[in-house]
């Protein structure tokens, strides 16, 4: 087991890292930029060391700096959490060639599921269902128009090196989807600096169920069962939930099996989740793997008891995982609420600042991940997660109501953040039905 680990991140992950590595008996250096200097989850680790100004440019993302910060605090491994670097393999590559442990997959494997277009290469590989579309890149317009005429409008415009809903377009007919192409190209470009583009027909009112994966370094990968994320706006999740209602079980362990089989033909190992979307009659499709630890990664947590974050070190550390797949078996139902710091009347307006005054809910099946405390400044130039709210309970009902309970529970004054609207889909019939796609928020919030 390593002895001194750095956490290349900030706020709600940096802490759950700490805590992790605390219950190893494993030592933590966290860097942190200005704008995040005094941070009270800063004084938990056992080293903290300023990497640069407030722009991410100029601190987290700096590998130059991150790996100065890891040799300056004498340690053997680097977790990235998720964002910033956690997903590039460059990094992962550098962390290697200084001798200092990354606590994620290889860096080749990394690049394997890491480009979209890659990673459907790699689905077909291994026998993975994957959305009607090209074979590669779209090279121009004329050959999107060829592709959508073969494969049915409406089209959906990918980004290969998109996430977030950057790069993504969908067009209904020719004259849209030239539009289309234009726009997801040059999105793309800005927000990635890789252009590429493919193109897959467009599932309507999908649902958004993904697969979470643990392997280690001895050739074993499991599966943790599934996330429904269908509760989202623009593609950014805002609810997750474990077990996916309404998918029956036999698709919900071909889905399993599916993602177990892309990690081992990738050569994958370290915490990951495999993206499927699935349609209206149950047909679900690979659309992406995550190679890193997840936001929602607590969801999975509740339902199995394993600790997600501990089973990522051991694995970096080269031990063996110590499970049996017939063993994880998900028991209850758990619901996760991302707290953001925007005002949904406001069209969702980030709204950084000082927290006045900030009260936990807690109880019984109640898990409160924060790195925010009373007269914490939320800063703008990062992600606007003020915390995230779990619950869990024997059913899908009794989780519903323990999160109302929660949610009304939790106080954050000074600043606005989706705690309405949070009620206000917990509220909301088609939910409690379970009668959930990708589209359901934008229409609850149309309507």
């Amino acid at each position: 087991m390593f002895k001194r680990i750095l956490i290349a991140n900030r706020g709600e992950i940096a802490l759950r890292v700490i805590r992790a590595c605390r219950e190893l008996g494993v030592e933590t250096v966290a860097i942190y930029s200005e704008a995040d200097r005094g941070a009270p989850y800063l004084e938990l680790a056992d080293e903290a060391i300023c990497v640069g100004t407030a722009k991410a440019s100029d601190s987290y993302l700096r590998i130059d700096r991150v790996i100065s910060a890891a040799e300056i605090g004498n340690v053997q491994a680097i977790h990235p959490g998720y964002g910033f670097l956690s997903e590039n393999s460059h990094f992962a590559e550098v962390c290697r060639s200084c001798d200092i442990g990354f606590i994620g997959p290889t860096p080749e494997a990394m690049q394997r599921v890491g480009d979209k277009n890659s990673a459907r290469a790699l689905a077909r590989e291994a026998g993975v269902p994957t959305v009607p579309g090209s074979d590669g890149l779209i090279a121009n317009e004329q050959e999107a128009v060829r592709i959508a005429k073969e494969i049915g409008f409406p089209v959906l415009l990918k980004a290969t090196a998109g996430g977030g809903g950057k790069g993504m377009r969908v067009a209904a007919n020719d004259l849209a989807l030239a539009s289309a192409w234009q726009q997801a190209s040059a999105e793309a470009q800005a927000a990635f600096g890789n252009a590429g583009i493919y193109i897959e027909k467009y599932i309507e009112r999908p649902r958004h169920v993904e697969i979470q994966i643990l392997g280690d370094q001895h050739g074993n990968v499991f599966h943790l069962w599934e996330r429904d994320c269908s509760t989202q706006r623009r593609h950014q999740k805002l609810i997750e939930e474990s077990p996916s209602p309404r998918l029956p079980q036999a698709i919900r362990q071909k889905m399993a099996d599916a993602a177990v089989r892309l990690a081992k033909t990738a050569g994958y190992y370290s915490a990951g989740t495999v993206e499927f979307i699935v349609d209206q009659q149950d047909n679900f499709y690979f659309i992406e793997v995550n190679a890193r630890i997840q936001v929602e990664h607590p969801v999975s947590e509740m339902v199995t008891g394993i600790d997600l974050l501990k089973a990522q070190i051991r694995v970096a550390a080269g031990e063996k995982l110590d499970l049996k797949q017939a063993d994880i078996k998900p028991r209850g139902h758990a619901i996760e609420c991302r707290i953001n710091a925007e005002d949904p009347d406001a069209n969702f307006r980030p709204c950084p600042g000082r927290i006045d005054r900030i009260i936990a809910p807690g109880g019984f099946g109640v898990r409160w991940d924060s790195h925010a405390t009373t007269g914490y400044v939320v800063p703008s130039y990062y992600d606007s997660l003020v915390g995230k709210l779990i619950v869990h309970q024997p059913t899908r009902k009794e989780a519903i109501e323990t999160m109302i309970r929660a949610l009304k529970e939790l106080r954050v004054e000074g600043i606005k953040t989706t705690v309405p609207l949070h009620l206000k889909v917990l509220a909301n019939t088609a939910f409690h039905e379970a009668q959930v796609d990708t589209t359901f928020v934008e229409r609850m919030l149309a309507g």
